[in-house]
């Protein structure tokens, strides 16, 4: 892979760029405190503005290195993020990614989540060169595979009991689209 960090990507509606300290207030309203956004991920809502500060600096200092992927999803309109999206788990040995994504309730439904995934695997295959790109869900949010399927990934199956996530331990429908498949 050829790293080259969180940099900024615009699309029709959106910006994807890095976090910053005067996005914590508006991702705690939009989305890190909604149980509803939080149902399938790993992590809790946050019942509190400290928590996503907490996180919010962690990432401001993972930035600092070039294999270290987290975008703010910044509605233009809004000029604020409704989300993010950002590698979860990277393999230089078969330049593979693992993607995740989450955005506010407000905002689904809408194709924003999809035109970001859109933009961040041209980016991951045309500049950064990796070879796989992947993401799972959790059956229960036929959603989020429905942006993994319009984005161009495959379904690869169901790995049952291979996950968790805020209902506990849960299946996992794995998908993934290859360098070959994407520039054909």
């Amino acid at each position: 892979m050829k790293h080259k960090g969180t940099i900024h990507i615009e699309t029709n509606r959106l910006i994807l760029r890095k976090f910053d300290l005067n996005d914590i207030e508006p991702a705690f309203r939009n989305w890190t405190s909604n149980n509803e956004v939080t149902k399938f991920l790993r992590w809790p809502a946050h019942k509190d503005i400290s928590v996503t500060k907490a996180v919010f600096r962690d990432w401001i200092e993972n930035y600092k290195s070039n294999s270290f992927y987290q975008w703010a999803i910044v509605l233009k309109s809004l000029n604020e993020p409704i989300g993010s999206i950002g590698i979860i788990d990277l393999d230089e040995k078969t330049d593979k990614v693992h993607i995740g994504y989450c955005i506010g309730s407000n905002w689904w439904n809408k194709g924003y989540t999809s035109e970001a995934l859109s933009a961040i695997i041209e980016f991951l295959f045309n500049q950064v060169k990796v070879q796989r790109i992947e993401a799972q869900h959790d059956p229960n949010n036929p959603s989020s595979g429905k942006v993994m399927q319009k984005c161009g990934l495959k379904y690869e199956g169901t790995l049952r009991k291979a996950d968790w996530n805020n209902q506990g331990i849960v299946d996992a429908c794995m998908y993934s689209i290859i360098d070959k498949e994407y520039n054909k």
